[in-house]
């Protein structure tokens, strides 16, 4: 199908970024009020020790710089996605992120100074009403002083990250580019040349003998270069100790969770619920090799659907309709700003010509979020709108309730809401669901669960050995980090799948690995989104006011304590029990239905 010009699409299904900017002498205008409000900066240099006046007043100047530099970028690079050979809109984001580097070049010695106060004197002004809106900020401040080091260290560590970085850049720059995969002839006898998105279509799609030559093409070109990449992955963690010992962390895992202000302890519940719950992994494994009639299940057999040929044509406004009846136990307000989404030019729906693919939602402070589609009409791009609907809930309610020092959220609770959605359309559409498609849809949350929960758990447990393993100056050479994924990978998966050979080569194929310990997210993300929305349609009422407090706290309090205020407490096993628990029942509906 021919793919159109944009301006061959009605205007109701494009977003309004005129809601931003209605003109780019608007936009130009507020470049330059940045620009000569980030002149102001030097009045404050040396002058923020236990100057409560100027303090706060730096802290409103960076406040206000800041949201408007946010807004000039979302707007230009939005303006950019909708079409990314336009060049105009290519200069005004290369604009927007020079002015960028040179207002975090004149603002670099705000927190250094901040953090020659006391911890004392910290506490005191975040319990200051004045400094109501930094409260939070200034609390973490005084809890990270003792991690914080001189000016000129910091200094030396700020111009560290200039090259410390290069370990991902150069593997982004291996896999993205340079990884070369054998070519395999497919059934019709069509020569393939094998690509990251060919694979995964031929996880999905292929016939067994297909995903057999496609696995091994995949992880024979990570086998061949597995030295180069394993020197990257050694200096990532060389990097990630260096950092955690100078700045006096117990470990690399205490530092990546202090940033985000999450007990280290959350990580390690994670792991230990997974290892009690790899029992109900390993009976689904069964399940699946006694479904498919195969002797032996192998890791290539892991991704194919259950149930074929189920999908269904669902045009844009009936997938509308259908997320607004998922959505519908979270309440009438929460419904009017879905239609608000729909209807008032949130959302850019379909492809055109030139526009980013993907999707994604995104905006700025003080504008309402935008959502990016290029909405094709199956099942899981009904999905899509309900997850990205879910973060720009999110973002509307954060934005709405706190002030831009509050407003943005961490990663750690970044997918909750979008999930929290997924979770409940799955669960309304199993409510009248039979045959082959509730066979489908049930597959689908135990594959959710499966590579969610279970497969980013396996990550994450990787990534604290391997990291164990530098701290105790053993060496990690490219047998040790193959053997200790090889393990667990049997670990995880049990007798009823055979961990192919070439399987113990899959951790080097793992871009997040150099964002260390963040595919842990993932997990916490669904298991937390899970007893979220089985709360809602238990308890309706008082669990929908409960989950409104969570969208809405923005980044006012640490990630964990904000998850309680719905009733998922991470340091407990309570939310993992819940989670697995609802695991356990799918796959018994699933096993019910042969």
């Amino acid at each position: 199908m021919k793919v159109r010009e944009r301006s061959e699409i009605d205007n109701k299904f494009k977003w309004k970024l005129e809601d931003i900017y209605e003109t780019e002498s608007l936009w130009n205008a507020d470049f330059e009020k940045a620009k000569d409000l980030s002149k102001n900066f030097s009045t404050f240099q040396g002058k923020l020790f236990e100057d409560k006046d100027n303090i706060f007043a730096c802290l409103k100047l960076e406040d206000e710089v800041f949201c408007i530099i946010e807004k000039l970028f979302v707007y230009a690079k939005m303006r950019l996605d909708q079409d990314c050979t336009v060049n105009m809109y290519k200069k005004m984001v290369a604009q927007v992120e020079s002015l960028s580097v040179d207002i975090s070049t004149k603002t670099a010695f705000i927190r250094p100074e901040l953090t020659k106060n006391s911890e004392e004197y910290l506490l005191s002004l975040s319990r200051d009403k004045q400094f109501s809106d930094y409260s939070y900020s200034l609390e973490l401040l005084a809890k990270d002083k003792i991690h914080t080091l001189s000016t000129q260290e910091e200094l030396i560590l700020a111009r560290s990250g200039r090259f410390t970085e290069l370990f991902q850049e150069a593997f982004s720059m291996f896999d993205d580019a340079d990884v070369k995969f054998d070519d395999f002839v497919n059934d019709k006898g069509e020569t393939i040349k094998l690509s990251h998105g060919i694979y995964g279509l031929y996880m999905q799609i292929g016939s067994r003998e297909e995903r057999k030559k496609a696995f091994e093409s995949m992880f024979s070109a990570y086998k061949q270069n597995i030295d180069v990449i394993s020197t990257l992955y050694k200096g990532n963690i060389e990097k990630d100790n260096f950092y955690a010992t100078v700045r006096k962390y117990e470990s690399c895992l205490d530092r990546a969770t202090s940033r985000e202000n999450v007990p280290m302890s959350v990580y390690k519940k994670l792991i230990e619920n997974v290892h009690n719950s790899l029992p109900m992994l390993h009976d689904y494994m069964k399940y699946r090799k006694d479904t498919l009639k195969y002797d032996e299940l192998h890791m290539y057999d892991l991704h194919m659907p259950l149930v074929k040929n189920v999908d269904k044509n669902i045009e844009y406004e009936e997938a509308k309709q259908i997320v607004l009846d998922a959505l519908a136990p979270l309440g009438e307000e929460y419904h009017n700003l879905l239609l608000t989404a729909f209807n008032s030019g949130w959302i850019d729906v379909y492809e055109n010509k030139n526009k980013r693919s993907g999707a994604y939602s995104w905006g700025s402070f003080g504008t309402h979020p935008y959502v990016l589609l290029n909405y094709q009409p199956v099942l899981n791009e009904v999905f899509t709108i309900a997850h990205e609907l879910g973060h720009s809930m999110h973002t509307y309610y954060s934005n709405k309730n706190q002030p831009y020092a509050k407003a943005g959220y961490e990663i750690f609770v970044a997918e909750v809401a979008s999930t929290v959605n997924e979770t409940l359309l799955v669960l309304y559409l199993l409510k009248d669901a039979q045959g082959d498609y509730k066979k489908y849809l049930l597959s689908y949350l135990l594959n959710m669960f499966r590579t969610t929960v279970f497969r980013q758990a396996q990550f994450a447990e990787f990534e604290v050995k391997a990291h164990e393993l530098v701290e105790k100056d053993i060496p990690l050479t490219p047998d040790t980090l193959n053997e200790t994924y090889y393990e667990l990978n049997k670990k995880y998966y049990g007798n009823d799948v055979v961990s192919d050979e070439l399987i113990k080569y899959e951790w080097a194929r793992i871009p997040h690995f150099y964002n260390s310990f963040y595919v842990y997210k993932y997990s916490t993300g669904l298991i937390s989104a899970v007893c979220i929305a089985k709360y809602i349609l238990e308890d309706g009422e008082e669990a929908v006011k409960n989950y409104k407090k969570f969208l809405s706290a923005g980044g006012s309090m640490p990630p964990v304590e904000i998850l309680k205020l719905v009733n998922v407490d991470l340091t407990s096993d309570a939310p993992y029990r819940k989670a697995f628990d609802f695991y356990k029942e799918t796959l018994e509906e699933l096993k019910k239905m042969d």
